[in-house]
């Protein structure tokens, strides 16, 4: 059984709403964009015309700036406060769906998309990135996988039987519909991240500030007999940096046949 993605209408204003603090939390997402940018690195691939589809806050393009001095970037997103956040200049702001994409077919020589991809339909989503690429172009994908919040997940089995956390898709599911796009895969890893927090509530809070909390089914006010064994569950999965939050993460290289 697959996951079903989360409304697109409350994604979008998560994120709109997340958009002022994000960058202040989001040390997960930067950690998977420097990945992918050094996997794009030992590709050896030359670009001209490149899109961050899903960009946020634009974190990843200063880095395709470096790694690809002459090229055109386009950075899309569909939460407008995350465009209004980005350097002035380096690249042309586009507010669209992943699954939407305002690109002519065939016109992009890669296109990136980091920690967007989950949000969207795979078998909607990875065809109309391909469609945008022209042949021999590739796309630098970073997603989540079903293991993302795991802690969560497990500790609100001590409160109900409710699905509190989306489960993302499985990376098979991923790589299926990429082949199913045309896309021919070069490579592929997996790895967990990890962010941290001294406690429960600043660990949520900050989940909240990525915009993430749109993540399952609708929360209701916990008691404080709820709240505490939420947090003594969460508890025994401390660490010495403090509570982790987990971040399933497939990198994925595909070219265009």
């Amino acid at each position: 059984m697959t996951a079903t993605p989360a409304p697109k209408d409350a994604v979008r204003a998560a994120f709109d709403k997340a958009a002022d603090n994000y960058d202040a939390v989001a040390s997960v997402q930067r950690a998977a964009c420097d990945r992918l940018l050094a996997l794009v690195a030992a590709q050896g691939f030359a670009a001209q015309r490149i899109l961050d589809a899903g960009c946020g806050t634009g974190y990843a393009l200063a880095g395709l700036k470096r790694a690809f001095p002459a090229a055109d970037l386009l950075a899309l997103d569909f939460a407008p406060a995350m465009l209004r956040k980005h350097p002035p200049g380096i690249a042309q702001p586009l507010c669209a769906d992943l699954e939407h994409l305002p690109i002519a077919g065939g016109s992009l020589d890669a296109l990136w998309s980091s920690y967007a991809l989950q949000w969207c339909n795979p078998r909607r989503a990875l065809p109309e990135l391909a469609r945008s690429l022209r042949p021999g172009g590739q796309l630098w994908i970073a997603t989540l996988g079903p293991g993302t919040l795991a802690e969560l997940r497990d500790a609100f089995r001590y409160i109900d039987n409710d699905e509190h956390v989306l489960r993302f898709q499985p990376p098979e599911v991923i790589l299926d519909a990429a082949e199913s796009a045309g896309l021919q895969v070069l490579a592929a890893e997996r790895d967990t991240l990890h962010a941290w927090a001294p406690d429960l509530r600043s660990l949520l809070s900050d989940i909240k500030t990525l915009g993430a909390h749109q993540t399952g089914a609708p929360r209701r006010a916990l008691g404080k007999s709820a709240w505490a064994r939420l947090v003594a569950a969460y508890e025994t999965h401390r660490g010495p940096a403090g509570l982790p939050a987990s971040y399933d993460t497939l990198w994925l290289i595909a070219k265009k046949k």
